[in-house]
């Protein structure tokens, strides 16, 4: 099974940008979907943006919609997470997640139980 490594978290002033890059260990991913989730301290992890990965359609949350762009590179095996116009309300511990099932099946992005692969999350801190 697939391993998912986040990195490129820190501190960022808000207004700043960061680029979260998710790597599925070199091997190419062949399941239904890729998406980042965050959890805030005290909160549950909630959908960020999720692509699914046969046709490469994106989906966002209405909290980062025209801020938030998710991206894929698959020469790399790397999903991207590019954060702009950051708000200290970004922050937090930043997952990626994938749905391994090559079938086909339909899987609700946003639900985190629909995810079956978890990397080990990457901070992400915005001041104000």
């Amino acid at each position: 099974q697939v391993q998912l490594v986040e990195s490129g978290g820190g501190l960022m002033q808000a207004g700043g940008s960061l680029r979260l890059s998710c790597s599925t260990s070199g091997r190419t991913f062949s399941g239904y979907a890729l998406a980042w989730f965050r959890q805030a301290p005290g909160k549950e992890r909630d959908f960020v943006a999720g692509m699914t990965w046969s046709d490469g359609n994106a989906y966002y949350a209405d909290s980062v919609k025209g801020r938030f762009t998710i991206f894929r590179d698959n020469a790399k095996n790397t999903v991207y997470l590019q954060m702009n116009s950051l708000k200290p309300e970004d922050t937090g511990v930043y997952y990626c997640a994938g749905v391994g099932d090559p079938s086909g099946r339909y899987y609700p992005i946003s639900v985190p139980a629909s995810y079956d692969v978890w990397g080990q999350g990457t901070q992400v801190t915005v001041s104000s």
